[in-house]
């Protein structure tokens, strides 16, 4: 725990663009769990739960929903203490690219949440 602060420390003090990073990827999480939260019908039956590659919509139970806000928590948080572990052992420029790949996969998620919030 001491050295996971002295990093954060050594983010904020030497690699500003690398915590702008970490905090757009915490900001990210948070709107994709309230959006996630916000789009649950507990009250439909049966609802759009994904869709294959080749077209056509699968039907399942508004719970299996939860995917997303589950999803939303582990990039938000366990996410940003990986992004400060792989600091430590391999440097800023990977920390970088882990981070932007994280805020890709987020954005990926809105992205299906969105178009299957629409379809059911």
């Amino acid at each position: 725990m001491k050295n996971f602060f002295a990093d954060i420390k050594t983010i904020y003090l030497n690699e500003r663009l690398m915590l702008i990073m970490m905090i757009l990827n915490l900001l990210a999480s948070i709107s994709l769990f309230i959006v996630g939260i916000i789009k649950l019908s507990p009250s439909s039956a049966v609802v759009k739960v994904g869709y294959g590659d080749i077209g056509g919509y699968r039907d399942g139970s508004w719970a299996d929903m939860l995917a997303f806000p589950l999803f939303a928590i582990v990039f938000g948080v366990l996410h940003n203490l990986i992004a400060v572990r792989i600091f430590r052992k391999r440097g800023a420029g990977m920390t970088k690219f882990f981070l932007v790949t994280t805020t890709a996969l987020i954005i990926g998620a809105f992205i299906v949440l969105i178009r299957l919030t629409k379809e059911g």
